[in-house]
């Protein structure tokens, strides 16, 4: 901080009068170049402050996610230190491993006693314990040769030659062509590694081209899929939506989800835009779950505002160095979290209005401020509308981390392979993504349904979408 610059004159006015004019003007250049450096330095301790600020933002503090905080510096842990001992507590149940119906069942009997005997009495055996042995049998590739014939017409002569059955055209069977799919969509693994595990583990040679073919193929196979969930998700009442950057070929695009209970629906577009978000939705009017992005904010049917992005926001503005905007935001983010807390415990008729009244003071007191807690508290209220609304309507989450949550398998996905580099691409990134997380939801194995989706596909019908 700056030592105080309204410090008295050590002379008085007579010495000053006494003093030679070529001085006193000189005094006065050295007071007007004090100032300006002054004003300099204060200058500068704001654009300190705002670079700290931006350089101490974690996902706690913003809305920066867990992937980009630094492993050398340690998080504050708002929670506290539990005495609970490390491990399962007493009482729990424990998750066992499931007994699989058995392929083969052989019996094991005791084959002496302890006290030496050497006979255990026959009639007296009875199971007690089964133990299970899970192994996969010996690999063997189902390979079918199509010996195709030609021969003669009866009557003009003509050479006629048989034809590959449609089926069989791409030369890799539907549950192989599953596999290829799932490793490389479900699994997020690099065609390398795919023709690596094909060789290593299943004994045959495919090339990288050949992979992406078999990638295409399952894309193609997963339309109608990927259309059911779209349909299904602007049929919901209500949605979380989100979105985060993708790559294709080094240029930004976005990838965005529309998400409820029961489907997850993924759409890669170049542009962060009202555009892109209502080719997302198309006719949807439901209630819409998200973060304060701008296009959001003009959603004109009821939207609930994620409390978490608030709730960090107040978390930085808690560590700010300006005394009135930490008083600030430790209280709002004490209200926040106990708005946040009602999802699980709604309040009563006392609780809310104590509540509300408190809230309604707290950011009507600092709107005005020209600091953090001003810029806050005029945020809050121009969404107070969208605070609440999960308390209102049943099924309403008070955060967004049920979007958030969907991204993230995306931005590893991004991490891991740059984006895309093909429209073709991103058109498999949305149906594959859509389907993973779809199946997830629903607790349901991707590789079945994937299978039949193919096999359909190769057979020119339609997939089985009952389970949607």
């Amino acid at each position: 901080m700056l030592p105080d610059m309204e410090a008295k004159q050590p002379f008085s006015d007579h010495d000053w009068q006494a003093t030679p004019e070529p001085v006193r003007q000189y005094v006065r250049q050295l007071e007007q170049t004090i100032a300006v450096l002054v004003n300099k330095v204060k200058e500068l301790e704001r654009r300190t402050e705002k670079l700290e600020s931006k350089t101490n933002q974690n996902s706690q503090n913003s809305s920066k996610p867990p992937s980009s905080d630094s492993p050398f510096k340690k998080l504050k842990k708002n929670r506290k230190k539990s005495k609970r001992k490390k491990g399962a507590q007493k009482g729990h149940k424990g998750h066992k491993q499931e007994l699989l119906k058995p392929t083969q069942q052989q019996n094991v009997v005791p084959e002496k006693c302890d006290c030496g005997c050497s006979t255990i009495i026959a009639d007296s055996l009875q199971p007690y314990y089964t133990h299970q042995v899970i192994e996969l049998p010996e690999i063997k590739m189902d390979v079918l040769h199509l010996i195709l014939n030609k021969g003669k017409c009866h009557d003009c002569g003509k050479i006629v030659k048989a034809k590959v059955p449609k089926e069989h055209q791409t030369g890799y069977g539907p549950r192989l062509s599953a596999l290829i799919a799932e490793m490389s969509g479900i699994q997020g693994n690099s065609r390398e590694t795919v023709r690596t595990f094909c060789k290593s583990v299943l004994n045959f040679s495919i090339s990288i081209g050949a992979i992406q073919k078999v990638v295409d193929r399952a894309s193609e196979a997963l339309i109608p899929i990927y259309d059911k969930i779209g349909q299904l998700a602007r049929d919901n009442d209500i949605n979380n939506v989100d979105e985060t950057s993708w790559f294709r070929n080094g240029k930004l695009n976005w990838l965005w989800v529309m998400v409820n209970s029961t489907v997850a629906y993924f759409m890669i577009h170049k542009n962060r835009s009202k555009e892109a978000f209502l080719e997302l939705i198309q006719d949807w009017r439901g209630i819409l779950v998200s973060d304060n992005y701008g296009t959001y904010k003009k959603w004109v049917h009821l939207r609930q505002t994620c409390l978490a992005h608030l709730i960090r926001k107040a978390t930085a503005l808690s560590e700010a160095k300006d005394k009135v905007s930490q008083r600030f935001g430790e209280k709002i983010l004490k209200e926040l979290q106990l708005l946040c807390h009602w999802a699980k415990a709604p309040p009563d008729e006392d609780q809310w209005s104590e509540f509300y009244q408190r809230f309604i003071d707290l950011i009507f007191d600092h709107h005005q401020q020209k600091n953090g807690a001003g810029s806050l508290a005029r945020s809050l209220i121009r969404q107070i509308d969208s605070l609440w609304v999960f308390l209102e309507v049943s099924g309403v989450e008070p955060t967004n981390n049920r979007a958030e949550r969907m991204l993230r398998f995306g931005v590893l996905w991004r991490k891991r392979s740059k984006g895309t580099h093909s429209e073709k691409g991103n058109r498999w990134v949305e149906r594959i993504m859509s389907f993973k997380q779809t199946c997830q939801m629903r607790s349901l194995p991707s590789f079945p349904l994937i299978v039949d989706a193919i096999d359909s596909f190769f057979k020119e019908q339609k997939p089985n979408l009952d389970w949607l």
